[in-house]
């Protein structure tokens, strides 16, 4: 289990004269900048809001994308934090009723700078070991920013890794928890859709952020090419569940398609698709901008977890 392999490097590393930590104090620093990357508009000449139609169920199987990830602070080599963290990346595939597993990966690991990962490794055995590259000065805050930078790659590494795999044998549409843009191969598959709850960056500013962010439930944005992506990528925005009462990014999520396969038409029909996977009210926080299917492949996930 993930806790008790923390609690053994502790008691290990404290042997070695190290200093035994628990927890993950908070950074100081940036933790999502919120911000507005400008947008260029494929679908008209203005920002417009339409309405998708009725929910329907998806035609045929489907599969879904997602990763988890949790890390703790075991130890500290002077000032400088030693971080234990672990990754799971997974697929299920839906026929009909059922879900299975279809790809699934997990990697434990731990993440610090070189000087204390050398200074840890006699209690660290075959564990696999990040490192921390920073020309700064050593900050144990910036260190625990830049631990949780690298945790994030590290998790989209094996979400990659597990659609490179799943891709190599299966044809089936793919929902992908996240943005298709952090990868080419995701970017231009004309049978994945990727789904993000982030809004950190948002695509218009003055009235069209107005217009953007008051989509009522049921309908979608115009389809526009997102700035600042790694690879490109047609998007639009659709609102799951009402926000009135509640707040602007209530159930709003942001649809990504291969450029090549998105058209007015398409993305109205991947919308009400989207709307029929919805999950119901339910404790978890996320809920209303979480697919069934996600949540499935996050529960899947945890549950296997060491």
């Amino acid at each position: 289990m993930f806790a008790s392999r923390c609690n053994q490097l502790r008691k290990s590393l404290a042997l070695r004269g190290l200093v035994a930590a628990s927890g993950m104090p908070e950074a100081a620093g940036r933790q999502e900048e919120a911000c507005v990357v400008p947008a260029r508009l494929v679908e008209g000449s203005a920002l417009a809001v339409r309405e998708v139609g009725a929910p329907e169920a998806w035609p045929g199987p489907l599969a879904f994308l997602d990763g988890v990830q949790r890390s703790e602070v075991v130890a500290y080599a002077g000032t400088s934090p030693l971080i234990v963290a672990e990754v799971a990346a997974g697929i299920r595939l839906r026929t009909g009723r059922q879900l299975r597993t279809v790809e699934q990966e997990r990697l434990l690991f731990i993440a610090g700078r070189a000087e204390a990962l050398s200074l840890a490794a006699p209690a660290l055995g075959s564990m696999p070991q990040f490192h921390i590259e920073d020309k700064g000065p050593l900050h144990p805050l910036r260190d625990l920013e830049l631990a949780r930078r690298l945790v994030d790659r590290v998790r989209g590494n094996l979400e990659l890794s597990v659609y490179d795999r799943f891709r190599g044998s299966h044809d089936e549409w793919l929902v992908v928890d996240g943005s298709l843009s952090v990868s080419p191969a995701l970017a231009a598959d004309d049978r994945a859709v990727g789904v993000s709850k982030s809004h950190s960056a948002l695509p218009f500013d003055g009235q069209d952020m107005e217009r953007y962010l008051h989509l009522p439930a049921g309908f979608r944005s115009s389809m526009f090419m997102p700035g600042g992506e790694r690879a490109p990528v047609v998007a639009w925005a659709l609102r799951l569940w009402p926000f009135e009462g509640r707040d602007l990014l209530h159930g709003l999520v942001r649809i990504e398609m291969a450029p090549r396969q998105a058209s007015p038409d398409r993305a109205d029909e991947v919308s009400r698709w989207l709307l029929a996977e919805r999950t119901p009210l339910s404790a978890d926080a996320r809920w209303d901008r979480l697919l069934y299917g996600i949540h499935s492949v996050e529960q899947h996930l945890k549950a296997g977890a060491r």
